[in-house]
């Protein structure tokens, strides 16, 4: 299948004149798109902020994110935040719970950092949509539990306590199950970034 658009391995990616419509995500660098991305007429895009997301629909055929965010750095300061006494609080997921730990005002919104818990069994109708996050770094790392997820041509991994692991801009990732012990920390930056649902 033609493309217009050229992927090239590194930092530089380049696109043609014009790039057509795709009715559906399309196929990267000769892998199989997931489960579930060739139902996307359009996308649910959650903006994600320290302080809560706000949902929005759009219309949309575009097949892969635009270029990452740039973060804009400040000056830091020093923030401190101590397991006793935190609070974890709801946030976009409706089966996860958030610890966050005030990066995002330590570094003048450049960079998000939390303790994710996730909540009950899991329950995949909830839990298991096709989603990329529209970040410039993103890195978790599992702190307890185990978490099984599916990455975009990397197929489906287990992460346990121990476990780190980079998410690159855009790519399309969904949680399939997790222990009910399950907690771990993300950092990204910038702090406020979309989240687009297939």
């Amino acid at each position: 299948m033609a493309t217009s658009k050229k992927i090239v391995k590194g930092p530089a990616v380049k696109a043609a004149k014009a790039r057509p419509p795709v009715a559906a995500p399309a196929r990267i660098a000769g892998r199989r798109p997931l489960k579930g991305a060739e139902k996307a007429p359009g996308r649910i895009i959650a903006k994600e902020t320290a302080t809560g997301p706000v949902r929005k629909t759009v219309k949309t055929r575009q097949a892969k994110p635009g270029k990452p965010p740039v973060v804009q750095w400040k000056p830091q300061q020093f923030v401190v935040t101590h397991r006793k006494g935190s609070e974890f609080k709801p946030g976009l997921r409706s089966y996860a719970h958030y610890r966050d730990l005030a990066t995002d005002k330590a570094t003048g919104g450049a960079v998000q950092a939390h303790v994710i818990r996730l909540i009950g069994p899991c329950d995949p109708k909830v839990v298991s949509l096709l989603h990329h996050h529209g970040v410039q770094f993103q890195m978790i790392y599992m702190l307890k539990g185990w978490m099984v997820g599916e990455y975009e041509g990397q197929g489906k991994i287990r992460m346990e306590a121990g476990s780190c692991w980079i998410q690159p801009h855009g790519i399309r990732h969904t949680v399939l199950d997790y222990s009910h012990n399950c907690e771990m920390v993300e950092i990204i930056l910038p702090a406020n970034f979309d989240t687009v649902t297939y």
